[in-house]
């Protein structure tokens, strides 16, 4: 007898951190009817974009992984159908000859879909890994870390959050980010506009928000931290600054003036590629126009050798106008901040770590110890590490040296086709319970279908990977639900459960505070801000915010900087690059290098041109897009297509010692790439 259609309530499984949207699905005869956006739901208002569109496509698609797939040979007509039972056998008998430090286990945003915000998928896998004591290294490093860096070394972690922008700030400065990566900042951003606030976007191209913006700045790559400097330059230099919230909450002001006295407008301008007299005027009316708010991008805007130096600079001008713990000011919502007050318990087990010979969070290293020997088998729980990794070349020479690679995902993709013996199949967003928190609220994601074939959600890998290991106590719930109250049991939540949060209608604010840093204590040894940072100064790094002017390397064979970010129409690597779900296929449907008419007609391009991309790393293909919206010297893609990262470099960024000076990781890699661009 038919079912009757039922409406859930739920989440995207995008995880756009820091705006995640709200999602009702239409359920009957246990597939999806259709999705559409929650009106209800206080972040995103009813908006959901076609990525989270296209989600109801995974359900009953015929490319999904169904069943557990093993083969004993790297070829694609290797692939058998297995038992789960016969695959965590062969996976645990494989860990054990290997040896705990010769296992490692890397996590990506496939395996926190329906919990991003409250990381129980992060978590799990890193309680996992500290039981057992085998190699773990955390994904922020191919994202926001380095930024986060820089950001800490100032002290500013927290963030106004974007309800406080659109109700209070008279300027938002959109520094690196794009509304494409955080589309429900758009509301709040335009309601500012609308209220009157001065709206300033800064980056290598005129994206969505620049469309939107009074002023519109394009910065070379790689220089915004001279952009910073040389805003000090002028507000120092014109007593522009605020002297009494310098004196009570900086560190090291007057070395910062000396500092920056070099860093004039004329220099920046040589470095940016913006007019000094812009410079300077933009300095001017950001420290007159109050309250300001800087909106700092994610990946895109900090992957380089500079990345960390621009958030460590642009993080000292809110102190230096009297912006922070404030209304309407300080740094504004970015991937993985959080508001003050805000944060979950954790069941990582750090604690219980044994010692051991660890490879450090380091993108270089893990590549390395991949290739080595160090590590002989790798568990890849919803990542495409081919696409995440810089120099993908080396990394792809080293996951054929393994002993066994293990995926547990809902799609194939190329690493896996590549490099994996083992495929299991992982659930879909709405085949498992989860919880997923913005920057000021909590949601439940309830269970609305029973998985698929013989998916299994990641909890379930690794118990029965824990009790044929003996780690007895990896997992002490009575079910799923109990370990959701474990992490909610924190002063954010007001210590809620699920049957609250379910009582509730799914949806509940979290107990943080819109401002920053109210009680101006911050994230510092100080408590101050530090223009001026001991710890860097500890682990080698410039004690003081700094421009790396260092010049390109082969800028004569390689002319073009090659830059990177997101399009509305894809989230990294998720459902093999977009082509497993046919609306995301259908809209972007192949990489496009977008490249400026200039540039295009000095190589006899034409719209839609298949062309190579290369330089002395690698290559890929993609086809041409002709844009105005490109400087010439840059060319620009969405990122997560296969091949992008051959041509990007693997060096580290930070030395070794700098790793553990956060609760994050902090070990990118350089992600740079001069390039050049040639008819295929």
């Amino acid at each position: 007898m038919p079912q009757s259609t039922r409406t859930v309530r739920t989440m995207c499984p995008m995880n756009c951190h820091p705006t995640l949207c709200g999602m009702l699905v239409e359920v009957r005869d246990g597939d999806v009817v259709s999705v559409r956006g929650d009106a209800d739901n206080p972040d995103s208002r009813g908006f959901l974009c076609v990525r989270g569109q296209a989600a109801r496509d995974i359900v009953g698609n015929p490319k999904r992984l169904l069943r557990p797939l093993m083969r004993d040979r790297r070829s694609e007509d290797a692939w058998h159908a297995a038992n789960w039972d016969a695959t965590l056998d062969r996976i645990a008998d494989r860990i054990t000859k290997a040896g705990r430090e010769a296992t490692a286990l890397w996590i990506g945003h496939g395996s926190i879909a329906n919990n991003y915000g409250v990381s129980v998928g992060s978590q799990l896998s890193a309680r996992f890994a500290n039981l057992l004591g085998c190699q773990y290294w955390s994904p922020s490093m191919v994202c926001w870390g380095l930024g986060g860096f820089g950001i800490g070394l100032t002290g500013a972690l927290q963030i106004n959050t974007k309800e406080d922008m659109a109700a209070n700030s008279a300027m938002v400065v959109m520094w690196g980010a794009n509304l494409a990566s955080q589309p429900n900042t758009a509301r709040h951003f335009i309601a500012a506009k609308k209220r009157g606030a001065r709206i300033v976007t800064i980056d290598v191209r005129q994206t969505e928000a620049a469309a939107q913006s009074d002023e519109f700045f394009a910065i070379r790559p790689g220089s915004d931290a001279a952009l910073a400097l040389a805003m000090m330059h002028v507000i120092i230099g014109e007593g522009l600054y605020d002297a009494a919230f310098v004196a009570a909450h900086t560190l090291g002001f007057d070395e910062l003036a000396r500092h920056v006295q070099p860093f004039s407008p004329e220099w920046a301008a040589h470095e940016t590629g913006i007019a000094a007299e812009r410079i300077a005027a933009f300095a001017r009316d950001y420290a007159r126009i109050k309250p300001a708010m800087i909106v700092l991008g994610g990946s895109s805007l900090h992957k380089g050798r500079n990345g960390w130096q621009a958030a460590r600079a642009v993080a000292c001008l809110p102190a230096l106008v009297g912006a922070y713990g404030i209304a309407g000011g300080g740094l504004g919502p970015r991937h993985g901040a959080l508001a003050h007050g805000g944060g979950f318990a954790t069941v990582a087990a750090a604690e219980r770590r044994p010692p051991g010979r660890y490879v450090p969070n380091q993108m270089s290293e893990i590549a390395a110890a991949l290739g080595d020997g160090r590590i002989r088998v790798l568990l890849i729980l919803g990542s495409n590490m081919l696409s995440s990794y810089a120099e993908a070349g080396q990394v792809a020479a080293a996951l054929d040296k393994l002993d066994l690679v293990v995926a547990h995902d809902l799609f194939m993709n190329e690493t896996i086709r590549r490099f994996a013996d083992i495929a299991l199949p992982g659930t879909a967003w709405l085949e498992d319970i989860g919880c997923k928190a913005t920057q000021t609220h909590l949601y439940l994601a309830e269970r609305a279908l029973a998985p698929e074939g013989e998916a299994r959600p990641m909890q379930n890998v690794l118990r029965g990977l824990a009790e044929r290991l003996g780690i007895a106590d990896f997992y002490p719930w009575a079910s799923h639900e109990d370990l959701l109250d474990t992490i909610l049991d924190c002063p954010s939540t007001g210590r809620t459960t699920v049957a609250t949060l379910r009582a509730a209608g799914g949806i509940l604010p979290l107990k943080v505070s819109h401002i920053a840093y109210p009680d101006r204590r911050f994230d510092t040894p100080s408590g101050k801000i530090e223009f001026v940072s001991a710890r860097a100064a500890a682990v080698g790094l410039p004690a003081l915010p700094m421009h790396d002017a260092q010049p390109p390397r082969d800028a004569t064979a390689y002319p073009l900087v090659l830059c990177h970010g997101r399009t509305l129409t894809q989230f990294h690597a998720f459902y093999d690059h977009g082509q497993a779900l046919p609306l995301l296929a259908e809209r972007d449907p192949e990489p496009k290098l977008w490249i400026s008419p200039a540039d295009a007609a000095a190589r006899r391009l034409s719209e839609g041109d298949a062309i190579r991309v290369h330089n002395q790393r690698g290559e890929f293909s993609a086809k041409a897009h002709l844009t105005d919206r490109m400087p010439p010297g840059v060319v620009w893609m969405r990122d997560g297509w296969p091949d992008l990262n051959r041509v990007t470099s693997g060096a580290p960024v930070l030395p070794q010692a700098a790793l553990g000076m956060f609760h994050f990781t902090v070990g990118q890699a350089d992600y740079g790439a001069m390039v050049e661009v040639a008819i295929a």
